[in-house]
């Protein structure tokens, strides 16, 4: 019997680096209980360059990532989410769409490595700060008993206790 894969879709407002890292990492980890997806509250239509230049140095496949709108995961037909987690405080505080079913929602606050100013070598310091957040959280999750993902109280719970971990 195959086991029920948890679809799990990461928001920011840009969908350029966090939202997008966390897909990659899940993907990579949870591959076979999990599918991880990334959207964004206001895409900025391309995916951070420094995000793409730290996950393919860490060999992670990128050649399917890109900003969209999280208006894609509110249509008819595509992928039921089963949780929803919000990456930066402005997406959290944002009104989001109507998921299709009832996923669990939760916040893992990460700063914005985007945001940090300097050259190349202070923002490849700040994506890879928040990419080892990203991952120890991703580690915590893909490690939740199967029993856990299927009590919505319990993931809820487990979700917001990985997400108060700070990178």
């Amino acid at each position: 019997m195959q086991a029920k894969i948890t679809n799990l879709l990461f928001l920011c407002t840009q969908n350029s680096a966090r939202s997008i890292m966390a897909e990659c990492i899940l993907n990579e980890l949870g591959a076979g209980r999990f599918r991880a997806y990334s959207a964004g509250s206001h895409p900025a239509g391309r995916v951070n360059p420094d995000a793409l230049d730290l996950l393919e140095g860490l060999g992670h496949p990128t050649d399917s990532l890109g900003s969209k709108s999280w208006d894609v995961f509110a249509e008819a037909g595509t992928p039921e989410m089963d949780v929803v987690i919000t990456v930066c405080d402005r997406a959290a505080g944002e009104t989001c769409p109507l998921w299709p079913g009832r996923p669990v929602g939760a916040h893992w606050p990460l700063p914005d490595p985007a945001a940090v100013e300097g050259g190349a070598a202070e923002r490849a310091a700040a994506f890879a700060a928040v990419y080892q957040a990203i991952a120890a959280r991703v580690e915590a999750l893909v490690a939740l008993p199967v029993e856990t993902l299927d009590d919505p109280e319990a993931l809820r719970r487990r979700l917001a206790e990985i997400g108060a971990t700070g990178p």
